[in-house]
């Protein structure tokens, strides 16, 4: 994707095809025509993914009026190279995995049965280019909010410059979000590699993948890739995939990986990168040990890195930094009180759902004085391996830092479980080897009252922990919603903080003592 910089124009999504053409129609339309500035808006919203459509639209629903400022593609990362490309991708992947283990039901597939890569990537086009409808231009001129196309900069305590307009405001929104880090490996950016903003305009697989990164993005699209018959390696330099996880969580994904075909390997060092035609050669070190790989294509994953250059911060007192971004305070006020952040520009949570959650709480408090925290927020998350890693709360490894006594109190969670499943109730594992724990992570955060915290955890202390069976038939699979309320029920003062930590085989619910 081209970068616009200050001037509404065409944009160039590639491949250059349908999809893409009604993609870009809608949240970068080449004939758009910026509005006329407003008097005084009372919130200029500066990016237009999820933090900021979230605010904007919120805002203006309220009755505000609303200036939203975007240089590129409405609908940011999740729309455009994010949650919406990617699980489309892995969806693929999934039933490439159904297939192949389709015999172990009794269903015979014909030997030679492949996947066709082009295809995959055109379905996640078209059903990119649908949901794209929801984040378009017109969609929100149609609710009410002036939208601009161009770079935006601060011009002034009260104004901000885009495309050779002034919009005048009483509090502005800063949600540009974040872009792919770049890694300091010698030879990288000579031997080319994509990242999360590249990969998804893929129309053929490369035969030999290499990613770097062993977090959630280079997991999910390594294992992915294999499915499709690219021979995946995955580097990383920690000791285990997915380091925010606790061990055995990661554990259970490594073997799904290496079962997949992945050459994992941990603990690895990539110390430059050289090209050799077509190929990419890697030199890395594991061990104290040199090695050499070859790629045709690499990947890579290692973070992200907030959007804070050429907005004019430092111009209006905006305190900020490169690597974690603007700063700000507990109700997502900047240094400047005029201006607030929202979404991945501000946060280390960098989850569509948290850009969600706090452009709500900057409606509130930049609209209404309110006093709305995001210490209040209980953030689950998860990783789209298979099998999924869904968390919510304290993990395991900061009980285990936290100097306070910690005290186990075992729930038999199966006992707990006597209900036949229905449709309506999520469940956390399946019957076969694949389960799906984001929804019951989600339904946990809800049943234990993420809405009324009190106070942040002082003395926290394990309430529950149980083992998560999957060899059991569907009556007895364990509901997380029932689980929540167990544990609230034997809990000394239900409306304490209760904070739910969920993988693949085991629920530990921590509370403050």
């Amino acid at each position: 994707m081209t970068d616009p910089g200050g001037h509404p124009g065409e944009i160039a999504v590639e491949p250059r095809d349908a999809h893409n053409q009604a993609l870009v129609a809608n949240v970068r339309p080449e004939d758009w025509a910026n509005p006329e500035p407003a008097g005084r808006y009372n919130l200029v919203v500066i990016g237009a993914g999820t933090a900021g459509l979230v605010t904007a639209a919120g805002a203006a629903g309220l009755g505000a009026r609303v200036a939203l400022v975007e240089r590129a593609l409405m609908g940011g990362d999740c729309l455009n190279v994010g949650c919406v490309p990617s699980k489309g991708v892995i969806r693929a992947g999934r039933a490439v995995a159904d297939v192949r283990g389709a015999g172990e039901y009794g269903v015979r597939v014909p030997p030679g049965a492949s996947a066709d890569f082009g295809a995959v990537m055109d379905r996640m086009r078209r059903l990119r280019a649908r949901i794209s409808r929801a984040d378009s231009a017109a969609r929100f001129r149609d609710l009410g909010v002036d939208v601009f196309f161009g770079a935006a900069r601060f011009s002034g305590p009260d104004t901000v410059d885009v495309a050779g307009a002034t919009l005048r405001f009483k509090k502005a929104v800063i949600a540009t979000g974040a872009r792919a880090a770049d890694p300091p490996i010698p030879g990288l950016a000579e031997a080319g590699y994509l990242t999360n903003e590249t990969v998804f305009s893929l129309t053929e697989l490369p035969r030999r993948l290499a990613v770097i990164g062993g977090g959630p993005i280079g997991c999910e699209l390594a294992q992915a890739f294999a499915r499709f018959g690219a021979q995946v390696s995955l580097l990383a330099g920690e000791a285990q995939i997915l380091p925010r996880e606790d061990a055995d969580a990661a554990e259970h994904v490594a073997r799904a990986l290496s079962r997949d075909g992945v050459d994992l390997r941990l603990g690895t060092r990539v110390e430059r990168i050289e090209r050799a035609g077509a190929e990419r050669v890697i030199h890395v070190t594991s061990g104290g040990v040199a090695a050499r790989l070859a790629a045709d294509a690499i990947l890579v994953g290692v973070g992200r890195a907030p959007n804070v250059e050429g907005l004019g911060l430092e111009d209006v007192g905006v305190a900020h930094d490169t690597r974690t971004g603007v700063v700000v305070d507990d109700r997502l006020r900047t240094t400047n009180p005029r201006i607030y952040a929202a979404g991945d520009v501000c946060s280390a949570h960098k989850f569509t759902h948290n850009s969600d959650a706090q452009a709500r709480i900057v409606i509130q408090n930049a609209l209404f004085l309110g006093r709305a925290r995001t210490s209040a927020l209980t953030l689950p998350w998860c990783t789209y391996t298979d099998p999924e890693v869904a968390h919510v709360g304290l993990s395991e490894r900061e009980v285990d830092v936290i100097p306070e006594q910690v005290e186990q109190h075992g729930v038999d969670l199966l006992d707990a479980m006597d209900r036949p499943a229905r449709h309506d109730e999520h469940v956390l594992g399946r019957v076969d080897q694949r389960p799906a724990v984001a929804p019951g992570c989600e339904d946990v955060a809800r049943a234990v009252g993420v809405g009324r915290v009190r106070e942040r955890v002082a003395k926290p202390r394990v309430l529950a922990r149980g083992v998560i069976r999957h060899d059991v038939d569907h009556d007895a699979q364990p509901k997380l919603v029932r689980v929540a309320q167990q544990v609230v029920e034997v809990s000394e003062r239900p409306e304490q903080r209760i904070d739910v930590h969920v993988v693949r085989d085991v629920v530990t619910v921590v509370g403050a003592g």
